[in-house]
């Protein structure tokens, strides 16, 4: 059983890599420290992000930056309408063999990475999108009658656009269920306008180092999952998940008005998970509602499903989520 100097050791530690990471992007990303702290609490859980936003906010160069600062492989797809689902898992291909005869050889696709970018995730067709599916659920990589191993730790960093969707294919609902984030990526302060300009006009670059190897991810991966967490605040957690279902008793005039279907159990996976670290990040070493609270946000903003009404109302989920906050209470 783990003494109190050892977990006060183990939150430390924990703390202090996360720290580093957050810092480390921060020195090339400026004005989204929370977007940033986010995707890294996404990694350390085992979950993905999808990234919302106008161009230019620096979508990209974040997924960039974090796959500089950790000693992850990094691979980037464009995804575009002509792309298809063996463009990103793989194939076989025939090969020759040197006495003669031909046989089949697997060629890994860019899937085969721990941190994937899927730029523009919404512009290829589903038939497309769906090649994530396995990968980002079971780590894992079907072709043919073999199953491929994904190397740990594994994450998939989305981006879209929401202004220019013509052209586009919304995610399917099974696919949005599987990001553990949706985080909206807004646009820079003026303060914020001068330190990119700056940093971006200059003729020197900004560096990043190493900070981070997927050995310590993967440790802070475990630490994580050993926070303990109360009943009360585990209950209070599946409150919000069940309350984004209409029929739901914790449901909200406005969930009950605007929503067709609600979260899935993944939804209570992940707040109690984000619930964690964020815990760990702020040197606690149990779980409160305020940390449930910090996360539900990003948690739950894609999983809710508008019914016609809530369509034609265009009601925004953020909307609707702090409604729910404001009126789920805690035992």
């Amino acid at each position: 059983m783990p003494t109190d100097s050892s977990v006060a050791q183990h939150i430390d530690l924990f703390r202090q890599r996360f720290t580093r990471i957050t810092q480390e992007v921060g020195r090339r990303i400026v004005g989204h420290e929370d977007i940033v702290g986010a995707t890294v609490m996404s990694l350390l859980a085992g979950g993905h992000v999808l990234l919302e936003g106008i161009p230019g906010v620096g979508k990209t160069s974040l997924v960039h930056t974090l796959a500089d600062v950790l000693h992850l492989k990094f691979s980037r797809i464009q995804f575009t309408p002509d792309l298809m689902p063996a463009d990103i898992v793989g194939t076989n291909i025939v090969q020759e063999h040197a006495h003669g005869g031909t046989y089949f050889e697997f060629q890994p696709g860019p899937i085969f990475a721990n941190i994937v970018l899927a730029d523009e995730i919404n512009r290829a067709t589903p038939k497309t999108q769906s090649a994530l599916l396995e990968a980002m659920q079971e780590k894992t990589v079907s072709v043919g009658k073999t199953t491929y191993p994904l190397e740990e730790p594994f994450l998939v960093l989305a981006t879209q656009n929401p202004l220019e969707m013509e052209g586009t294919y919304p995610l399917p609902e099974a696919q949005l269920d599987r990001f553990f984030f949706k985080l909206k990526i807004t646009y820079p302060t003026e303060a914020a306008m001068h330190e990119i300009l700056n940093r971006t006009t200059q003729q020197t670059g900004t560096t990043v180092e190493r900070v981070v190897d997927g050995k310590e991810i993967l440790e802070m991966r475990h630490v994580a999952r050993g926070v303990p967490i109360a009943k009360p605040i585990q209950t209070y957690a599946i409150r919000l998940a069940m309350g984004t279902h209409p029929a739901s008793p914790y449901a909200t005039p406005l969930i009950r008005k605007y929503v067709r279907y609600g979260a899935s159990p993944r939804a209570g996976q992940a707040l109690v998970l984000a619930g964690k670290i964020h815990a760990l990040t702020k040197g606690n070493a149990f779980v409160s509602a305020d940390d449930i609270k910090a996360v539900a946000l990003p948690v739950l903003r894609h999983r809710l499903l508008m019914n016609f009404e809530g369509e034609a109302d265009e009601v925004n989920a953020d909307t609707l989520v702090e409604e729910l906050l404001a009126e789920t209470k805690t035992d």
